[in-house]
């Protein structure tokens, strides 16, 4: 264990890991971040025990001098991409700087790209980025990238051109740019006369520069072969993984290939596990409503809920909440379909319905693994919530999702799918509805007093807003002229009081669950959104988008 390893070093005390772990129960990332920020050791006393827990050479970069041999043998766009910085020739082997030992995606791209067999040792990671910028420079544009992979590739076939040099780089200058730019999903889209290639972020697609359409096959089989899809299928859809490394960051990309009347296109889900905060401090709620989020991890039984449309982050509420729960004492167990993020200390299963792993099949084995807490990816049919209301009712604590509109038409859909209200009564303890809305970036932001025509849209809520000042982004290059930059968090939470279940037991419409909800001290949606537009924090426009008055 890497603690332990920095212990036997004596940089470390006991207490200071016990310290550390019960800091990364809380809120995720690796032990090794987490002694470092409690300043209980450095970047360096780390570096060199993940060396020695790899079995690597470890690399003091303040006291070495790449060979110039080595340094040509890696082009610049690799070394930013991937984050590595070559550092001599051991006659047939490339020795290379890393600063993630678990990077071995890695080296087998170099193994390919170099044609040689590739070593790692492991450095500081912010001392190879500015080795790695000092050698090679900044990253080269995608613009020039492109050009390239265009000129080297013409005329030539599909399957010798994806696997050529240039084209290898101009994905990774794709796939380094999407994750700088913080991109959810980068597409890749065929059609007749055009190629063309977007990023969502924030929610919302933008275009990046096109390649020239003849890319397109050889950027999809090069794609097709990182995730090992079968190249020669263009008539079928195929989905596939990719795990890398990028600025020494585990990336992992879902790809899903889909043959259009053009050609082959795909898509790729970024998994950025960098970029995520699995902390409820960090998913946008109010001081109360994050307390109140705490409580329900807390539970000794019961089913807590977390709502919304596809996209909303429901996956991110319920890894905190996890995070939260994530205790030595707690045994928690996740079903998921797929399992996005690792999390230290939970027992994570894959669903697998291609061959009957199927929620319910899984959470009947996890009741016999004596868990504390269960996490079900999805509520989807009656015999999954049947197995989560047995669950709830044998005392253990289930989370799951389901896609209802809010929190109180989640009763509803519940018993549509055939659970009977007092079975709902006597194990749903509460329902979080959440949607995600831009944030104004902070660097264009200005503010303004909104017209007549937006309060009308308002209807009944105009009033608590009139006179107050409204802001709005201008647009800069840091927000690449959007006027947002970044999401948070807009949550309805609703606790099963007995005046609910009341309602519940008699089959109260949703409109009556709702008015009894909010009697009960329930924020709506669209009031919770109101007060992030008051602080200045997104727009009425965003708001309006995303809720209902």
């Amino acid at each position: 264990m890497l603690g332990q390893i920095l212990k036997a070093r004596g940089v470390v005390k006991e207490g200071q890991i016990q310290e550390a772990l019960a800091v990364q129960r809380r809120q995720g990332g690796l032990i090794g971040q987490c002694l470092v920020e409690l300043k209980h050791c450095t970047r360096e006393d780390v570096a060199r025990a993940l060396a020695e827990q790899a079995g690597l050479e470890s690399v003091d970069l303040a006291r070495v001098k790449p060979e110039k041999a080595a340094l040509a043998l890696i082009d610049a766009t690799t070394a930013h991409t991937y984050g590595v910085l070559p550092l001599r020739v051991e006659g047939r082997t490339l020795v290379v700087a890393i600063a993630d030992p678990l990077n071995t995606a890695v080296l087998e791209d170099l193994r390919f790209s170099t044609g040689t067999d590739v070593k790692a040792a492991l450095a500081e990671a912010d001392a190879l980025k500015a080795l790695v910028l000092q050698h090679y420079g900044t990253e080269p544009t995608l613009e020039s990238a492109i050009a390239e992979a265009a000129r080297a590739t013409a005329g030539t076939d599909v399957a010798a051109a994806a696997a050529s040099t240039p084209v290898v780089r101009l994905l990774n200058s794709i796939l380094h740019r999407a994750i700088k730019d913080r991109a959810s999903d980068v597409h890749f889209e065929v059609f007749e006369s055009e190629f063309r290639i977007r990023y969502r972020v924030d929610g919302s697609l933008y275009e990046i520069e096109a390649p020239p359409v003849h890319l397109a096959l050889p950027l999809v089989a090069r794609i097709k072969v990182m995730s090992e899809l079968d190249i020669t299928e263009t008539r079928l859809p195929q989905d596939g993984r990719i795990e890398l490394s990028i600025d020494g960051r585990p990336v992992d990309l879902r790809v899903a290939t889909l043959p259009g009347i053009a050609g082959e296109g795909c898509v790729m889900r970024v998994l950025d596990r960098g970029a995520v905060s699995l902390d409820l401090a960090a998913l946008g709620l109010r001081s109360e409503d994050r307390e109140r989020l705490a409580a329900l991890t807390r539970l000794p039984h019961g089913i807590v809920l977390v709502t919304g449309p596809t996209g909303s982050g429901k996956t991110t509420t319920l890894y905190a909440m996890l995070s939260e729960a994530n205790q030595p004492e707690v045994k928690i167990i996740t079903t998921e379909d797929p399992v996005e993020y690792d999390i230290q200390g939970i027992v994570q299963v894959p669903i697998n319905e291609d061959i009957g792993v199927t929620y319910a099949r899984v959470l009947r084995t996890v009741l016999r693994q004596d868990p504390d807490k269960i996490l079900i990816g999805e509520i989807r049919d009656q015999e999954t919530a049947s197995v989560a209301v047995e669950a709830s009712l044998t005392g253990h604590t289930v989370f799951s999702t389901l896609h209802t509109n809010d929190a109180p038409s989640t009763v509803t859909r519940l018993i549509d799918m055939g659970i009977e209200p007092f079975m709902i009564t006597a194990t749903l303890e509460a329902v979080v509805a959440q949607r995600l809305v831009r944030t104004v970036c902070k660097d264009c932001a200005t503010s303004y007093e909104p017209g007549e025509e937006v309060l009308f849209e308002l209807g009944a809520d105009a009033e608590r807003v009139r006179g107050a000042r409204f802001h709005f982004g201008k647009g800069c290059e840091r927000c690449h002229h959007t006027g947002y930059k970044g999401r948070t968090g807009v949550f309805e939470i609703l606790t099963v009081d007995d005046a609910l279940r009341d309602a519940i037991l008699r089959r109260a419409s949703t409109q009556e669950l709702r008015r009894i909800a909010i009697q009960g001290g329930m924020r709506s949606l669209r009031e919770s959104g109101l007060q992030l537009v008051l602080e200045g924090r997104t727009t009425i426009e965003e708001i309006l988008r995303e809720t209902t008055g």
